[in-house]
């Protein structure tokens, strides 16, 4: 594409080159705006009109939008201009949009970038059923999204998800209070041969029965948090000790059901975890206690 024309405002030195003299698609947008932070891009494009068009170039070739990258709040027609052009996201992030994000700003955008492979939407309360259905039935090629802190995704939210997204492998699910078991043990079904990752952290109502069943289908899972969640007990654990021979970390911490006889089996795995065994927080509290470590023959 050649740079439109534009008056210098001075003379320039014969032999001279500008900024938007060089090739816009084979130096300028490869080269140098990739390099650009996108809140410096958005200052470059108030220069000239010459520059404002290169800057919608760029963003209309993005393939990773973050709006941290803008600022910690972004405003509703800003996140408008910045994605109204772009049609090859492949990453998408939008967690400083949470106050105010809704279905009617997110479907246009997702259905402009069926390719996408990785969304976060942690915090966007106000989204709803129908962007997470438009998400699943648009993106075939979704591997990893974040719904942590969306209160509204619910067990038929879920089921949509875990029947049109056959390349998921990484699921935040971290404080959906409204899953149950029922929804999760569908999603083991389902999706659990690709999960990598999962976290149902923060969730009261996730228990054994989910916990089984993610063990027995979810053979390649790597990654799950139970943080918090009050009704996993020594059952859930076992099972994916025995299911789960890529584990590599679990988080348990608050989960009070949860014995050291049970996680042992994992930590002579080498599987990491967040909670230290008793012996050692024994010794720990008495340190603090009385200021010295002690000498203890662990082989007694």
């Amino acid at each position: 594409m050649e740079p439109p024309m534009e008056p210098s405002g001075g003379e320039q030195e014969p032999g001279a080159v500008r900024l938007l003299d060089l090739p816009w698609e084979d130096v300028l947008l490869p080269h140098v705006l990739n390099r650009v932070p996108l809140c410096q891009l958005l200052r470059l494009q108030r220069v000239s009109r010459a520059f404002r068009a290169l800057v919608q170039l760029h963003l209309a070739g993005l393939r990773r939008f973050d709006a941290a990258q803008v600022g910690l709040q972004i405003p509703r027609a800003a996140l408008a201009r910045l994605l109204r052009d772009a049609e090859g996201l492949q990453e998408l992030a939008l967690a400083p949009c949470h106050e105010w994000l809704s279905d009617e700003d997110l479907v246009p955008v997702l259905a402009r970038n069926p390719q996408l492979r990785s969304v976060a939407l942690g915090g966007c309360g106000q989204l709803s059923r129908r962007a997470l259905g438009a998400l699943a039935e648009g993106c075939p090629r979704l591997q990893r999204l974040s719904l942590a802190h969306c209160d509204w995704v619910d067990g038929l939210a879920l089921r949509g998800l875990a029947d049109r997204c056959p390349a998921l492998e990484e699921l935040d699910l971290t404080a959906c209070r409204q899953l149950k078991d029922e929804a999760i043990v569908y999603l083991a079904q389902r999706r659990g041969a690709g999960l990598r990752s999962l976290s149902l952290a923060v969730n009261a109502n996730v228990g054994d029965a989910a916990v089984q069943e993610l063990a027995r289908n979810c053979p390649e899972l790597q990654h799950l948090d139970l943080t918090g969640c009050l009704r996993v007990g020594s059952d859930g654990v076992r099972t994916l000790a025995e299911y789960c021979p890529a584990l590599r970390s679990l988080r348990v911490r608050h989960c009070h059901h949860v014995a050291e006889s049970s996680l042992s089996r994992l930590r002579k795995r080498g599987v990491d975890i967040d909670v230290e065994p008793p012996l050692h927080q024994a010794l720990v509290l008495l340190q603090d206690m009385a200021g010295f470590a002690p000498f203890v023959n662990l082989q007694v």
